[in-house]
């Protein structure tokens, strides 16, 4: 099972994640996720608030792609997954905290990421290289 190391959490911790997912008919979607964070070393965790395509298009079964890029240090990383839709239990009673502490409006689900892949983005001849698979 792929791990968050100290240098992607950091990332993660300070950085705009983006998403994409695709449509049962092939169509990628894509798009900023403010509410993405770490929820443990293997795992990330968002606050679903739209309801829109990319919770349609995870209710149909696509993985889920987040990349993460630090441009002025020209790195960054992509991780890849599979997710879980949650509106009720511990997923779901942290993104209600998560949103109380930020000031955010009531989420409708939280969505867990399960990591299965972690690719590099750093700058260079290693650029998409697997870094770790689960």
């Amino acid at each position: 099972m792929p791990t968050l190391d100290h240098a992607m959490k950091h990332m993660l911790a300070t950085q705009l994640p983006i998403q994409s997912t695709v449509s049962r008919e092939g169509l990628p979607d894509i798009g900023p996720k403010r509410s993405l964070r770490i929820y443990d070393d293997h795992t990330l965790i968002y606050n679903e608030n739209t309801g829109g395509q990319t919770l349609e298009n995870l209710r149909h079964g696509s993985r889920i792609a987040v990349a993460v890029i630090d441009r002025a240090a020209l790195d960054g990383y992509r991780f890849i997954g599979q997710a879980e839709i949650y509106d009720s239990g511990a997923p779901y009673d942290h993104a209600l905290a998560f949103a109380a502490m930020a000031g955010m409006k009531k989420p409708k689900f939280a969505v867990l990421i399960r990591i299965e892949q972690i690719h590099t983005l750093r700058s260079g001849p290693d650029a998409g290289k697997l870094l770790q698979a689960g």
